[in-house]
């Protein structure tokens, strides 16, 4: 017996053919309603040599303004006095790189005291009243003078006791 069918023997390739006419207009609307592609662009490198300038200039900046406000911390050299405090540093010279004479006010009384890393010394001791003070209107480079030559009088006097 001998079947008819209505497709022709090689019945799998006109189902794709059928197929393919079917939906041929929804591929083609499809395709139209996509907008092109623009072209790849690939992305600008994270780290240039202009960032990495910059990060060095602003790290630079931020350095120089720290030890710009340090300088200037030291240079003003505030004095710390608090309320009442019973000890004051009038004056101190610089003798060394690391050493200092200080001359300290404690109570009615004057201490002369070296101070050099790791020790501090009294040097001589007096009443307030005995240091002689700057005439109004001479120089303050004067009265440094003046403290030097005394200091170096007193130093000599306690050597020549010893």
């Amino acid at each position: 017996m001998k079947t008819i069918t209505a497709f022709p023997a090689n019945t799998g390739r006109a189902r794709l053919c059928l197929i393919a006419l079917l939906y041929a207009p929804l591929l083609a609307a499809a395709q139209t309603t996509t907008a092109p592609r623009p072209a790849y662009i690939p992305p600008t490198a994270p780290v240039t040599s202009g960032s990495v300038l910059q990060v060095i200039f602003s790290l630079v900046l931020v350095l120089a303004a720290v030890a710009a406000v340090a300088w200037l911390l030291k240079r003003i050299n505030l004095p710390q006095h608090g309320a009442g405090s019973l000890l004051k540093v009038v004056s101190g010279i610089a003798v060394g790189q690391r050493e200092r004479i200080v001359l300290v006010e404690v109570g009615d009384t004057w201490l002369v005291v070296g101070v050099a890393p790791g020790q501090v010394r009294t040097l001589h001791s007096m009443p307030k009243s005995e240091l002689p003070t700057a005439q109004p209107g001479t120089l303050p480079n004067a009265d440094a003078k003046n403290f030097q030559s005394w200091l170096k009088q007193m130093v000599e006097k306690r050597n020549a006791g010893q």
